[in-house]
C-alpha cells in the first residue's frame, strides 16, 4: 500500500482475464497504482476501466516479456512515469500439452520462453530497482507441473521446474537484501471461461468449491506481500479442497 504521500506500482505480468486480473484489482483496492501487462493492450482495457470505475488507478501495457529490450523498456517507463515497482506478479501462463513423441522442438522452445526466460528478464529488471530501495516483493505463479512432471507435459513441467529453481536462487540471494520472493504452486482448474466451456463436468464443481476462485488466488497473493519479514512464505500450494495431489 501507499506509505505516507509516496505512490506505489503493482507490477502484474500477464494480467489475463481471471487470475492476473484478479490480482490486478486487488492491488489497486490495497491502494498501490496496478501496471498490468499482455500482448495486446485492447484486451486489458476492461479490466483498467473496471479498477478505475472502483476508484482504483491502472495503467495497460502491451508487452511481450520474452523480449529483453521490451522488459527493460516497461521497467523503465513505470519507474519513472507512474511510481516505483513496490511488487511483482508474474503470471504467464505455457500450459501446452503434447506427447513426448510429437513435440517440436519450436513449441518447447516457446514453452520456456514463456514460462521461464521472461520470468529470468522481469525478475532481473524489477530487482535491480527493488535492491536499490532495500524492499519489495516478487511472486512467480507456478503450477504442480513445477514438482512433477506428468505424461505429456514435457515441455510445460521442464518450464515450470525451472522457474520454480529460478524462484529459489532469487529467494536466497534477494531475501537478505530485504526483497521478499515467492513461489505459488496453483494446483486445479481455475474459474475462467476455458474450464466453463472446455470442462463442463470439472467446471460443475463451481458450487462445491471444486474449482479456484481468481478473487481467491489474488487473496493470497496480497497476503504474501503483506507478510512481515520474520515470518515469509516462499512457497504457497493453492488448490480445492477436493484435488488430489
Amino acid at each position: 500500500m501507499e506509505t505516507g504521500t509516496t505512490k506505489q506500482a503493482a507490477l502484474i505480468i500477464g494480467a489475463g482475464d481471471a487470475t492476473g486480473g484478479a490480482i490486478a484489482k486487488r492491488f489497486a483496492q490495497e491502494g498501490l497504482i496496478a501496471c498490468a501487462t499482455r500482448r495486446s493492450v485492447d484486451k486489458l482495457q476492461p479490466l483498467i476501466d473496471e479498477i478505475r470505475a472502483a476508484g482504483g488507478q491502472a495503467y495497460g501495457f502491451a508487452s511481450d516479456a520474452r523480449k529483453e529490450e521490451a522488459v527493460i523498456k516497461l521497467v523503465d517507463d513505470i519507474e519513472r512515469d507512474i511510481a516505483p515497482i513496490e511488487v511483482m506478479v508474474f503470471n504467464i501462463g505455457a500450459n501446452v500439452p503434447c506427447s513426448i513423441l510429437e513435440e517440436t522442438a519450436r513449441k518447447y522452445f516457446k514453452i520456456w520462453e514463456m514460462a521461464t526466460f521472461s520470468a529470468f528478464l522481469v525478475g532481473r529488471e524489477v530487482a535491480k530497482r527493488m535492491v536499490a530501495r532495500g524492499r519489495g516483493t516478487i511472486i512467480f505463479t507456478g503450477a504442480t507441473a513445477g514438482l512433477r512432471g506428468s505424461a505429456n507435459f514435457a515441455s510445460f513441467a521442464g518450464a515450470k521446474h525451472a522457474l520454480r529453481a529460478l524462484a529459489q536462487s532469487m529467494a536466497r540471494e534477494l531475501g537478505p537484501l530485504g526483497i521478499h520472493v515467492a513461489h505459488v504452486v496453483v494446483d486445479g482448474a481455475i474459474d475462467t471461461a476455458f474450464i466453463r466451456d472446455s470442462f463442463p463436468e470439472r467446471y460443475a464443481l463451481k458450487d462445491q468449491d471444486g474449482i479456484l476462485n481468481p478473487d481467491h488466488i489474488a487473496g493470497n497473493y496480497w497476503h504474501l506481500h503483506q507478510q512481515p519479514r520474520d515470518a515469509w512464505t516462499h512457497e504457497l500450494d493453492l488448490r480445492p479442497w477436493i484435488e488430489r495431489w
